[in-house]
């Protein structure tokens, strides 16, 4: 008997919590304007910045909220709602305006991602699909920016993503890590869908399904135009000899080209030094090593740093589960992105500023902008009805307003990854480490913390100046 796969229901994308809290909320009639920021308390990996991604995921998201008939059955089994609330959940839609820092951003943390305004019960609803779409996606993009940025140290080297079969979400890894800087996916269907490069080299078991080496690469020679031979299945440095023998057959029998070499295990400096160095002296200089093996941007840089004399690398585990390092003692995993009410205005008109007092997890009330210095010196978070910083560039963009999409807001995905190369290039130095000593100045305006003391004040709290 076949399991049938899941389906995925817009409207059951929440929490539980979420359709109790709207339920509160109908039964005691508040549901005002409520505006949400989405952002992060702290950079992942130990770095100083976040690459944003996943807004399109999150739109498309919004946009297809609803509950079906067969939907709002299902919680009316669950739960004993009043009809009347199941009524209003069937003709619920995103009515309000969301901003946000586009795909490609930077951010820093506690900067807001996103700011949505809606009325209270829509925009607790969505809550949960927008941080699942952000998080993962910005995670990610992330990761492969660091991998990327640990592999071009000294001269340009390309990262493959090979994360397919190890990846929290496939399709989600393979478009974040290519505006992240990866240069191509081994996953044919993001590759179909996305219009992203596709590469990939050959498994072990081919190599093993022939009775030598040498007959398993003569068969790869003759397949392909131009191929890659994988090394290290027995002994690469014995290999590499096996390679060029049958290299410089196929090119003078066939006009075929060996293209690259790969390994996957082993002393990977050692083994690489040797193999260029056989490559050079029979004429090959043009042949590149691949390197892959439970790769991460550190495990790179130590490699570089060690002189290994490799190309280009194929990494997948680490960056399909936006792994930290054990070692290192830096987490991973997850993003950990909260969504925080900041702002309501009641069915009066009244507008009440909105903020948790919980140490680390406090919030910063209203409704904000966030203004970069040109040159990178800091980022000021401030209200939005306080005068814009003279010359510096406002980071938060509409992208919905009155429930519709404002156009030009899910740019081609071409030019989401040529926004996130030029803001990593333009991220001074300091910041762009894989290990930073200093956090990126974020400054909160002065306006913005006195409405944080007066907020803490309605709720009993007295906030040192």
């Amino acid at each position: 008997m076949h399991r049938r796969a899941p389906r995925v229901h817009p409207g059951l994308m929440t929490d539980m919590y979420h359709p109790d809290a709207a339920y509160v909320s109908w039964r005691t009639g508040r549901n005002g304007l409520a505006t949400f920021d989405l952002y992060a308390r702290t950079a992942p990996f130990g770095g100083a910045y976040l690459l944003v991604a996943g807004l399109e995921a999150a739109l498309e998201f919004v946009q297809s909220f609803r509950y079906t008939d067969e939907e709002l059955t299902f919680l009316a089994r669950i739960r004993d709602y009043d009809a009347a609330f199941l009524d209003e959940l069937a003709n619920l839609r995103f009515t309000g305006e969301i901003l946000a820092m586009p795909e490609g951003s930077i951010a820093f943390p506690n900067e807001p991602i996103l700011r949505v305004t809606a009325p209270f019960r829509e925009a607790l609803l969505l809550e949960a699909g927008i941080m699942q779409a952000i998080n993962l996606a910005t995670l990610i993009a992330t990761k492969a920016s660091r991998i990327v940025y640990a592999a071009q140290q000294g001269q340009p080297r390309r990262v493959a993503e090979f994360a397919f079969r190890r990846a929290q979400e496939p399709m989600t890894v393979a478009r974040a890590a290519y505006i992240g800087g990866c240069a191509s996916t081994s996953l044919l269907n993001a590759a179909y869908e996305f219009r992203l490069p596709a590469t990939g080299t050959v498994p072990h078991a081919l190599i093993e399904l022939f009775d030598s080496e040498e007959e398993a690469f003569e068969a790869i020679a003759q397949a392909y135009n131009r191929y890659t031979l994988l090394l290290d299945t027995y002994d690469p440095r014995r290999a590499i000899h096996t390679a060029i023998e049958v290299a410089l057959r196929a090119q003078e029998t066939l006009g075929h080209t060996l293209a690259a070499v790969r390994i996957d295990s082993g002393d990977l400096v050692a083994d690489s030094l040797y193999i260029r160095e056989q490559l050079d002296k029979a004429g090959l200089q043009h042949v590149r090593i691949l390197a892959s093996g439970d790769l991460d941007e550190w495990k790179i840089l130590e490699l570089l740093q060690a002189g290994a004399a490799i190309d280009a690398f194929g990494v997948g585990t680490a960056l399909g589960s936006g792994a930290g390092s054990v070692e290192r003692g830096i987490a991973g995993g997850s993003l950990g992105a909260v969504y925080k009410e900041v702002w309501y205005v009641d069915e009066n008109g009244t507008e009440y500023p909105k903020v948790k007092l919980a140490r680390e997890k406090s919030t910063w009330p209203g409704k904000k902008e966030i203004y970069r210095h040109p040159q990178w010196e800091e980022d000021i978070v401030q209200l939005a009805h306080e005068p814009a910083p003279a010359g510096y560039h406002r980071l938060l963009k509409p992208v919905m307003r009155n429930g519709e999409m404002v156009p030009g807001s899910l740019p081609p995905l071409s030019e989401i990854r040529e926004l996130a190369q030029q803001n990593l290039a333009a991220l001074p130095e300091k910041y762009r480490a894989l290990t930073v000593q200093e956090p990126y100045p974020v400054h909160f305006s002065e306006g913005l913390q006195v409405l944080r003391r007066q907020a803490a004040r309605i709720v009993g709290v007295e906030l040192a100046e």
